[in-house]
């Protein structure tokens, strides 16, 4: 348990690290912005209690709006996430349903269910994230493809960091 909750402080700092010391600095044209560090809030354990999940998600989202000087867009996207996750979680169960201890991950769960389970989750929160930070509809189809770009990015990121953290199987 212990050492559990230690891999996921780790990994909250390291992901928070990236975003804050590497893409957010990194310019890739005016319509693409990686957001790497959903990848937190989309491995954490599927039992883990909504509250707790809740606010985690707020915790994440206020530290990289403090990094980014963005008050309170991050945090309501990654609780935008956060609420949208235990739902997307049961609508995309495996028929057996989840272990208790249970990660999402493509190891875990295979690619298919990962890519249906992150992209979903992904585009939601980059949705609500970029109309926060325009917050007008004149720019609709600019900022959607802002949306769909950035998404496309991060989820790219998502699965490779997912194939580069997966341990071999036979391994502890």
């Amino acid at each position: 348990m212990i050492l559990a909750i230690l891999r996921h402080i780790f990994r909250f700092l390291l992901l928070l690290a990236v975003q804050v010391i590497i893409l957010n600095n990194v310019q890739l044209g005016t319509f693409i912005n990686p957001f790497l560090y959903v990848l937190f809030l989309l491995s954490l354990p599927v039992q883990i209690p909504r509250l707790l999940l809740l606010a985690v998600a707020l915790i994440t989202g206020l530290s990289i709006d403090m990094f980014q000087n963005t008050p309170g867009m991050h945090a309501s996207a990654c609780l935008f996430l956060a609420y949208l996750r235990p739902a997307w979680l049961k609508i995309i169960a495996p028929r057996d349903g989840y272990e208790s201890d249970a990660e999402p991950s493509i190891r875990k769960f295979g690619f298919t269910w990962y890519l249906a389970y992150s992209s979903l989750l992904i585009f939601m929160h980059h949705l609500l994230l970029f109309f926060l930070e325009v917050f007008r509809l004149s720019e609709f189809f600019d900022t959607l493809l802002r949306i769909l770009l950035s998404s496309i990015l991060t989820l790219l990121l998502v699965i490779i960091t997912q194939y580069m953290s997966a341990k071999p199987k036979g391994t502890i």
